[in-house]
């Protein structure tokens, strides 16, 4: 079994003119937006992925932002391809503000076959990032989705003849599907495809729109067969499974999802992990009010806060300490938010236990 670095390693001295493009390059050009670009390109540079490469072999990589070990691997392997060195990336942009609660990052890649390639950052090492996802949860139309939007157009009036790919992994194939739903009709009608990498879904009021049914049949989804992140809420549209070597949460490294050749290798159905989870969230979402999500989750994020850590990391370095504190600050906040809080841990654990018992009598 193979993944998207060793694909590289095989098919990466052939071009898209020799061999054209397919879901492996649309999975790795979505990884893309992952690496810290932020010293190696100005935000309207044009410049090689070679070039990029050899600018990032010159960082100190013990001190970037890298989220999974594996980037580390990639990015060199696609510099020095035929396949992806040649192609020139361009209007980098990399935002986060506690204020609007907002992680929002972008990069576009201009592809020989007379196509461009927007590709979307998921949710990084930043506790803003994280908490903007659990946002989703009671809100629709976040901020970092109304900049997905701008980005596009600004992309699409920059670049008026090309057509147009999108992609994203985690919360960014959600923003390449929200950004595709919600573009004008000029730009709209140049995306020919949209790429969602284990994204979680929108709820009702997007679905249902019509500028979603537009563009619905140009979604192409993946998820692990263990999905977890790609189960949250929904995208309506069908999704193909791939297998990974992982379990659990773990299954979301896109590393670990296998391919042979140009596509991945396939499996029918999810496990009963994944059911049991998506059951148990769509249970959650149906017996909480928005409210009192919105209110468990801002209480979450403030303990958090509380510690001054900017990053999950570096929580996890004092964790001692930011501990405390976050008990301390639990111990201060008022009863009634106490109760919403405990009352939603007991639904989960109601919920979970039920689904549980139904997979199991359904398997027997």
């Amino acid at each position: 079994m193979s993944n998207i670095c060793d694909y590289i390693k095989w098919r990466g001295d052939l071009t898209l003119e020799q061999d054209k493009f397919n879901e492996i390059d649309a999975l790795i050009l979505a990884r893309f937006s992952y690496f810290p670009f932020d010293n190696i390109i100005e935000e309207n540079e044009i410049v090689t992925i070679k070039e990029l490469g050899k600018r990032f072999k010159k960082q100190d990589v013990s001190k970037l932002p890298i989220l999974w070990p594996d980037d580390k691997k990639l990015f060199p392997l696609m510099g020095k391809s035929k396949r992806f060195g040649e192609m020139e990336v361009t209007r980098y942009i990399n935002k986060i503000s506690i204020e609007k609660e907002e992680q929002f990052s972008a990069i576009t890649i201009l592809l020989p076959d007379n196509t461009i390639y927007i590709s979307y950052r998921g949710t990084d090492n930043t506790i803003v990032g994280w908490k903007e996802d659990f946002i989703m949860s009671f809100k629709s139309h976040i901020t970092s989705q109304i900049d997905s939007i701008k980005y596009l157009e600004e992309i699409g009036k920059q670049y008026k003849k090309e057509k147009i790919r999108i992609g994203g992994h985690s919360k960014g194939g959600n923003l390449a599907i929200y950004a595709a739903t919600f573009a004008s009709e000029k730009v709209k009608n140049r995306i020919i495809d949209i790429y969602n990498a284990d994204g979680p879904g929108f709820e009702k009021e997007i679905l249902e729109t019509e500028e979603y049914q537009e563009i619905i049949n140009r979604i192409h989804s993946y998820i692990p067969q263990s999905s977890i992140i790609g189960r949250i809420l929904n995208n309506k549209g069908k999704s193909i499974i791939v297998k990974s070597t992982q379990k659990g949460i773990m299954q979301h490294d896109l590393y670990t999802w296998q391919l042979e050749g140009k596509q991945f290798v396939y499996v029918h159905e999810l496990t009963n992990e994944s059911k049991i989870i998506d059951e148990t969230l769509t249970a959650l979402l149906h017996n909480t009010e928005p409210e009192e999500r919105e209110k468990v989750i801002n209480v979450i994020f403030d303990m958090l806060y509380k510690t001054d850590a900017e990053t999950v990391n570096q929580i996890r370095k004092k964790w001692f300490t930011n501990t405390r504190i976050m008990l301390k600050f639990y111990k201060d906040i008022d009863n009634e938010t106490k109760e919403i809080i405990i009352k939603t841990i007991h639904e989960i654990l109601k919920i979970a236990k039920s689904n549980i018992t139904g997979i199991k009598k359904k398997g027997d």
